[in-house]
């Protein structure tokens, strides 16, 4: 049974069963036979199941760079707004694969096996802060400044987390709480980081009380 997939044939069909049948094939044999081909196939581009979960996050993350890549404007923006656009893009592709996420990451029996399956996009979001070269105070030591490049890019990651949790929980029209959420929780970590001003932290808590504390 010689019947050849790409790597992203073998992504969209996993995703594709696990919404049709909401678990994971019994085997990767199983999956491959019905996929027409050898089980040696799979293992060209993926170990395990778990490898392949990991790769549709970072999937959905390289979707996102190619279509910002697509926008002449995007590339003369300044840090922030970069990332701004990154998070409305990101969750676009997202929103188009909503069915799939919820199932991916509602698992609230096993919260360390949500966060394997975001490992690879963590790596590749975290590179790409750090690409940014976003600018920060300076810090007089050498070793102090490692680790203040480090903690920006978990708390960019953490952030992102954050605003993913509040996209799954969110059930206005066209997720437009989410969009609010993305600008105001953006323009707050980067006016900490500047540490001119507490209006934005201000603006981003009366937003969340009311959303999450007097809607409840």
């Amino acid at each position: 049974m010689e019947n050849k997939k790409t790597r992203d044939e073998i992504l969209s069909a996993y995703m594709n069963h696990l919404l049709e049948k909401g678990l994971r094939p019994a085997s990767v044999y199983a999956f491959a036979r019905d996929l027409e081909m050898e089980e040696a196939g799979f293992y060209k581009h993926f170990g395990s199941f778990e490898a392949l979960e990991k790769a549709v996050f970072k999937a959905f993350f390289d979707q996102s760079m190619q279509l910002l890549a697509q926008n002449k404007e995007y590339h003369d923006f300044d840090a922030k707004n970069k990332v701004i656009a990154f998070y409305y893009t990101f969750f676009e592709v997202l929103k188009a694969n909503r069915s799939y996420v919820l199932l991916a990451l509602n698992d609230k029996k096993d919260k360390l096996k949500v966060l394997a399956s975001l490992s690879e996009l963590k790596k590749a979001f975290s590179e790409y802060i750090a690409g940014l070269e976003i600018e920060t105070p300076k810090l007089p030591h050498d070793k102090i400044e490692k680790v203040k490049e480090r903690s920006l890019r978990e708390s960019a990651w953490a952030q992102l987390l954050f605003t993913l949790r509040f996209w799954i929980e969110d059930t206005s029209a066209d997720f437009e709480k989410t969009d609010v959420f993305i600008e105001k929780s953006v323009n707050t970590a980067f006016a900490l980081l500047d540490a001119t001003t507490l209006n934005s932290v201000f603006d981003l808590g009366k937003f969340l009380y009311h959303e999450k504390i007097m809607s409840n």
